[in-house]
């Protein structure tokens, strides 16, 4: 289902057009959500020419996708970054996230953008121990950021405490890019398939040639140099907005991970939760269990929309900003920024903008991609490997294989046919289509989303609907499906 953002985003989109001849530019911005618009914006606004590469339209991505909290409440983030990373990166990471909030309310202010932005508070909330909480508090205060602790909250439970994080925010996440795009040299329904040095190759047949080369796709889709996808994995989570309750003063986030969310606009409330790795939820029922937390707690409520996101998560929980690799020094990406994109979006645009017109930026090394510090990476480094492997394997889909008979309307799941696994979903209708199981990307076993409908990479987080046709990369070329069958 399309989110409350794309139902509700007025008649501020613009159309952009495809790129229909080479072209030469200063820089050139690969993908047209949240980080690349506002890289490009920003680069612009330093006098460099600047070109957008969009393969579907502006915002269609994760962007239209998200929860949109601005925030530098990113969960149990800064006791664990003071000790693994110090005082002075840890404090670096908390400032630049605050500093992203008011980039925004400046940024809003100037371009005189309508996109429903408000400051107020951000609450991180346990209902449980508050041991994380308060070594979290301390962390976040000694590090300048205007928090507090506080006992009680507006949530319709109690809780055993919260962080209150002051001068927060939120917006309408489609409104705010759309508005800001129209200012840009933007080419949509142009994908980039590929990048050799100051050349970007695009699926219109035509090419960009620029200095700078900058990769904002979400998922870097250069699997050389860099070995990203050695280094990140994508998770899924989920949304409901409901119509009912009153209106929220602050926003929420729960220190679990299996924990909701919480945050309103307008007449709606959106909860978020239920987080699991891509490719990993056969059973389905995400959205039920949010819903029936919504029973509890709000009886009364009626859903309007329901929607998920997917969010690439890095092996230190920091993302990467930077020049992609030591062997490709015009090209840089802004990529992990787990499930804070509004805020690390603007991080980055910020900092990719100081690194090519040279100006210095002190979380240049904390989020530096070709970091890797062995003693604490190590585990999830290994972690990423074990999943890759299994997902080459693919023994799951051979032992919970099917038959094609026995498919029902609206199912999907791993057939075999003529001694081939294959995916297969039967529609309302009951037609059958039938798709290849190895993603495109790098040949891992797809896995069936019940809840979305639609084939996922356990490894690296390619999606793709039941017919084959990407969703959202890394992969960039289409999985074909086979055959359909009628029944």
């Amino acid at each position: 289902m399309d989110s409350l953002w794309i139902k509700n985003s007025g008649k501020s989109k613009k159309d952009f057009p495809v790129l229909d001849q080479d072209l030469d530019t200063e820089a050139v911005v690969i993908g047209a959500g949240i980080a690349g618009i506002l890289t490009a914006y920003h680069l612009v606004k330093q006098g460099i020419k600047v070109v957008v590469l969009e393969g579907n339209t502006v915002g269609s991505g994760t962007t239209s996708h998200t929860t949109a909290k601005i925030t530098a409440c990113h969960g149990l983030i800064y006791d664990r970054l003071l000790h693994q990373a110090g005082k002075k990166l840890a404090g670096c990471h908390a400032i630049a996230n605050q500093k992203a909030i008011l980039a925004y309310r400046d940024l809003i202010d100037s371009e005189q953008i309508d996109c429903g932005f408000e400051m107020l508070p951000c609450y991180l909330y346990t209902t449980g121990d508050t041991t994380a909480l308060e070594a979290e508090y301390k962390a976040a205060a000694s590090f300048g950021l205007p928090v507090s602790m506080v006992t009680s909250t507006e949530l319709p439970f109690p809780v055993t405490g919260a962080i209150r994080y002051e001068d927060q925010a939120q917006f309408h996440p489609l409104q705010f890019l759309w508005q800001l795009a129209s200012h840009l040299n933007i080419y949509e329904h142009t994908m980039a398939t590929k990048v050799k040095k100051n050349t970007v190759y695009t699926s219109s047949g035509f090419q960009v040639h620029a200095r700078h080369i900058i990769a904002a796709t979400h998922y870097p889709f250069k699997n050389m140099p860099g070995l990203y996808f050695t280094r990140m994995h994508q998770e899924r989570s989920y949304a409901l907005a409901i119509s009912g309750p009153p209106a929220l003063s602050g926003m929420y986030v729960n220190t679990s991970k299996n924990g909701c969310t919480f945050r309103s606009y307008g007449d709606y409330l959106i909860i978020g939760g239920g987080n699991h790795r891509s490719g990993e939820n056969n059973q389905g029922g995400y959205y039920d269990r949010l819903r029936a937390e919504v029973r509890r707690l709000y009886p009364e409520a009626r859903e309007q929309f329901h929607w998920s996101a997917q969010d690439c998560i890095t092996l230190d929980g920091l993302p990467y900003i930077g020049r992609y690799s030591i062997f490709t020094p015009d090209l840089y990406l802004a990529t992990g920024f787990q499930e804070w994109g509004m805020t690390s979006s603007m991080v980055a645009a910020r900092l990719l903008t100081d690194l090519i017109i040279g100006q210095p930026n002190d979380c240049h090394d904390l989020y530096l991609p070709k970091r890797f510090d062995e003693l604490f990476e190590f585990g999830n480094f290994a972690n990423e490997i074990g999943h890759a492997v299994r997902g080459l394997i693919g023994r799951k889909a051979k032992k919970n294989a099917l038959k094609i008979e026995n498919l029902e309307n609206g199912q999907g799941g791993v057939v075999e046919k003529d001694g081939e696994l294959l995916g297969a979903y039967r529609d309302d209708e009951g037609n059958v289509s039938l798709v290849h199981l190895r993603c495109p990307h790098l040949g891992c076993t797809l896995s069936w989303n019940p809840d979305e409908k639609s084939w996922d990479c356990p490894c690296h987080g390619t999606r793709l609907d039941c017919k084959g046709n990407i969703i959202s990369n890394p992969a960039i070329e289409d999985l074909n499906h086979t055959e359909k069958h009628f029944s």
